[in-house]
């Protein structure tokens, strides 16, 4: 199964403040590791959110909303995807996991989804089109 892992953001990431070298180097070992194990399939940091922006739907409707956004435990700093075989690998390796910020911090497990989710929502023809798409992606 598939999860993304995301890093929450704090107070420090949002500022812009940048990791220490120390952690640089740990994050390096532990994706080296991850990648060795077969794990990590993506993994990036992300600037903060005031050099983001949202866009809103209503409809037919779209508004693009400038950042810095609020509510700063809501927001992600970084993400990894990872292949496990399940939620408790996922967890087991997120424990592993150098402390990504310079206080308390916390990481996100969700699970993505597959296909099958989907039920019979998912046509053969939507699901020939997805085969397609990830093709193109591969490829790149």
């Amino acid at each position: 199964m598939r999860v993304m892992v995301m890093v929450k953001a704090t107070k420090d990431s949002e500022a812009g403040i940048m990791p220490s070298t120390e952690l640089l180097e740990a994050m390096g070992k532990f994706n080296e590791e991850l990648v060795n194990a077969g794990i990590m399939l993506a993994g990036e940091g992300l600037h903060p959110s005031s050099k983001g922006k949202r866009v809103a739907f209503d409809g037919p409707a779209r508004a693009v909303i400038d950042g810095p956004f609020a509510e700063t435990r809501e927001l992600v700093a970084g993400f990894w995807l990872w292949e496990v075989k399940d939620m408790a690998e996922a967890v087991e390796w997120v424990k592993r996991c150098p402390n990504p910020m310079l206080g308390p911090s916390e990481i996100e497990i969700r699970q993505v989804f597959e296909a099958a989710d989907f039920g019979e929502a998912l046509t053969p023809e939507i699901a020939e089109a997805e085969d397609r798409l990830r093709e193109k992606l591969t490829k790149r």
